[in-house]
């Protein structure tokens, strides 16, 4: 399979996937169109913040006719479009009317701002860019898209979800689905562009096809359960890969069940839709999850729909998957993947010591999986090592970055995740931390992880991240981030935290060099801990109440 901007997989392993039936030959515009026919009347999409909720059949013919629409502007089967909303209906109606014509959907996250969606539509020589207005979206979009529009000379439209202002309203899109007609994308073609979720800098771009992520939805669906009757709760921002996929709001329609769209993450907002809504499962990246749990235990809300709980993103550690169950009375599913490709989760029916102590295991019989030490050596079995795959849905290649595939893929296909895992004999993969979160104190090598979890067993401690700082000594020391719980001992110092780690039992070099309290983490777009500002802040001040 060749395209001009991405390597794809080579024929013989797409033949392969195609006769294992990971493949099957299926486009977004085509399932969508399958559901509405089965079940034209059924909920698909719901948006309550806007007393929205369009059935299958809406659903379609939305898509259907905005796909007319696009096309009467020139869009179509390859074109780029930067499609930048929140947790609204609209964001469906605009991703399936662009798969169906073949036009590609770069997701933006709501939070990126001019340097972001500048190189975007650049990178991408975008032709247009979808915003929502200042009522939706809370920031002045327009704005920022009459400034990157002056700026790239490819982007020639700016639609707007609400009111134009200069721009074009999406609404003003809608034609008869019969208007126009436009060459439809074949399964094996680009569906998207998805964004990178580890790099620095701006993030690279992860081309998948229709084949490939499709397979990534039914093969989630099977293990997590997800069936016509599952509601799925879209708290993270809608564009996000795990939100989206695992199994997500797109898996979720693919099993024809209802997708209820949340406006905010935090519990007085997501905790009355899991109410009304009889929401049955949703995800959340580790630091959220945490704040639900402690909440869960107060609230006047009647969360008992609530089946299971993914949590992803990011390494959960084991002290806080413990708090799950008994605090949100669901099964935790824990989740391991990347937007570039490969999958794992704890199945339901796993142990529960197998749950809350791994990140679970891939999807796919044919996700390969190598841990290699730092020369790419094969480590001896339950050893830990740098995490290489490869599979049916793992991408071969960056979107037009000849230079990092060299360096992020094997020469035989091999993704390098960058993340650091051990397996055990069940297969189960567990994440000691990302290979930059490895931190080299004078020689002995610190995995950030194992140091958080011990801290989280404090009964005073809410959430932790551990990153290095630069020493001219050692090289790295330790600075350990702590956010106490409410109503913690305002007196506790930071060497009682220091006391706690040694009295676990780790070697004296794993305790934390220094201890700092803060209120906050800073955040990534989508909520994750963002340990590249942590770091930044450690080489400097590392805060009050230091020790």
């Amino acid at each position: 399979m060749n395209h001009p901007d991405a390597p794809l997989w080579p024929e013989e392993f797409a033949e392969r996937y195609r006769a294992a039936g990971y493949w099957r030959g299926e486009t977004f515009g085509q399932m969508l169109a399958e559901r509405a026919a089965a079940h034209p009347g059924r909920v698909a999409v719901s948006d309550p913040a806007r007393d929205i909720a369009w059935t299958y059949g809406e659903l379609d013919q939305r898509a259907r006719r905005l796909a007319a629409g696009f096309t009467s502007y020139g869009i179509g089967k390859g074109d780029r479009v930067v499609v930048q909303l929140p947790n609204v209906a609209e964001f469906f109606e605009v991703v399936f009317a662009l798969f169906r014509i073949g036009a590609l959907p770069v997701f933006a996250l709501p939070a990126h701002r001019h340097t972001e969606i500048r190189y975007f539509c650049a990178f991408t020589e975008a032709v247009a860019y979808i915003i929502p207005d200042t009522r939706l979206g809370g920031f002045a979009y327009d704005e920022l898209a009459t400034r990157v529009q002056a700026e790239v000379p490819t982007l020639q439209h700016v639609f707007v979800v609400g009111e134009a202002g200069p721009h074009t309203a999406l609404g003003d899109l809608a034609l008869h689905p019969d208007a126009f007609a436009y060459e439809q994308p074949e399964p094996s073609d680009l569906a998207f562009l998805q964004l990178s979720g580890g790099s620095t800098g701006v993030p690279k771009l992860i081309p998948r096809t229709h084949d490939d992520y499709l397979y990534s939805l039914w093969g989630s669906n099977e293990i997590c359960g997800v069936t016509e009757d599952s509601v799925f709760l879209v708290v993270l921002p809608a564009a996000h890969n795990f939100p989206l996929s695992s199994p997500g709001s797109l898996g979720t329609l693919y099993a024809a069940g209802r997708v209820v769209l949340c406006p905010a993450p935090d519990p007085d907002t997501a905790f009355p839709l899991i109410a009304r809504e009889k929401v049955t499962l949703t995800g959340l990246v580790p630091p959220l999850a945490l704040v639900w749990t402690e909440a869960a235990p107060d609230t006047r809300h009647d969360l008992s729909s609530l089946q299971v709980l993914l949590v992803g993103g990011a390494k959960f550690s084991e002290a806080a998957a413990r708090r799950v169950g008994p605090a949100l009375g669901c099964t935790l599913q824990q989740v391991f993947g990347m937007a570039e490709g490969l999958v794992n989760y704890t199945r339901l029916d796993d142990p529960y010591e197998t749950i809350v102590t791994t990140q679970g295991r891939p999807i796919s019989p044919d996700d390969e999986i190598r841990i290699v030490d730092d020369q790419d050596r094969e480590v001896e079995p339950g050893g830990t090592g740098h995490l290489l795959t490869r599979g049916p849905y793992t991408i071969r290649g960056y979107w037009r970055a000849p230079e990092h595939n060299k360096r992020s893929f094997t020469e035989d296909g091999f993704y390098r995740t960058g993340d650091v895992v051990r397996r055990t004999a069940t297969g189960h993969l567990v994440v000691e931390g990302r290979a930059k979160d490895q931190i080299n104190r004078g020689g002995e090598k610190i995995a950030a992880e194992e140091v958080e979890n011990v801290i989280l067993g404090h009964p005073a401690v809410h959430d932790v991240s551990v990153v290095a700082v630069p020493d001219h000594y050692l090289g790295e020391r330790t600075c350990a981030y702590v956010i106490l719980r409410a109503g913690a001992d305002p007196g506790l110092k930071p060497v009682a935290i220091k006391k706690y780690v040694r009295e676990r039992g780790l070697a004296a070099y794993k305790v934390p060099d220094r201890v700092a309290f803060v209120h906050a983490f800073p955040q990534t777009g989508i909520g994750k801990v963002s340990k590249k500002d942590l770091r930044s802040s450690a080489a400097g001040d590392p805060g009050p109440g230091v020790a």
